[in-house]
């Protein structure tokens, strides 16, 4: 087994599925949670100055969707099949594709607000509708146990209920696929433990 390392933000953010998938699947890892205060020294000895980075022995994998899938498919959890995989893929993909709209970074409050308001207007009732249709009833995404996009969906809902509380209000089989993912037991466990933050 690897020696893994994850160095991000003490928050959920983009490094949240992936620590999904070391609950889940009891993989011991060293959590390198930086402080804000730290990330000026962090980010000058980082190849592209973002993170989160996985440290897996001496390679070091930037990218949060790359780190998730690695760590998805050493441990069972990309699909089980190339097709399923894919199917997978593109619902992460969707999901990012919809995250990515919202101004995270915007500075003018009243422009962050604006635009906040027509992503949730305009842009993430499509993702919801298509996830929903996705879903259908069955228990999870993709195939016939859970993988790696029911923890990426239950891990950005959060954000989603965070910025708008009722946003899944008429989304019962999504609030509920949350759910399941945050009552499996090791996840139940790190949800518990996580520092609490808005993000």
């Amino acid at each position: 087994m690897p020696n893994y390392k994850l160095t991000y933000f003490k928050i959920r953010g983009r490094a949240e599925t992936a620590r999904y998938i070391f609950a889940y699947s009891g993989i011991k890892y060293e959590e390198n949670m930086i402080d804000l205060s730290h990330w000026p020294n962090v980010k000058e000895s980082l190849l592209f100055k973002q993170i989160p980075v996985l440290k897996v022995d001496e390679i070091v994998l930037n990218q949060s969707t790359a780190i998730a899938r690695y760590l998805a498919r050493e441990t069972g959890l990309a699909g089980k099949s190339n097709l399923e995989q894919a199917q997978v893929d593109a619902i992460v993909d969707t999901i990012n594709d919809f995250m990515n709209l919202f101004p995270w970074t915007e500075k003018d409050q009243a422009m962050k607000q604006k635009i906040t308001e027509e992503v949730f207007a305009n842009k993430i009732p499509i993702l919801l509708d298509g996830l929903c249709k996705l879903l259908g009833d069955q228990t999870w995404f993709v195939g016939d146990s859970v993988t790696w996009a029911d923890f990426h969906w239950a891990v950005c809902s959060i954000t989603l209920t965070n910025l708008n509380v009722d946003i899944l209000q008429n989304y019962p089989k999504l609030s509920a696929l949350k759910e399941r993912v945050e009552n499996l037991p090791k996840i139940a466990a790190w949800i518990e433990q996580r520092p609490k933050t808005p993000l």
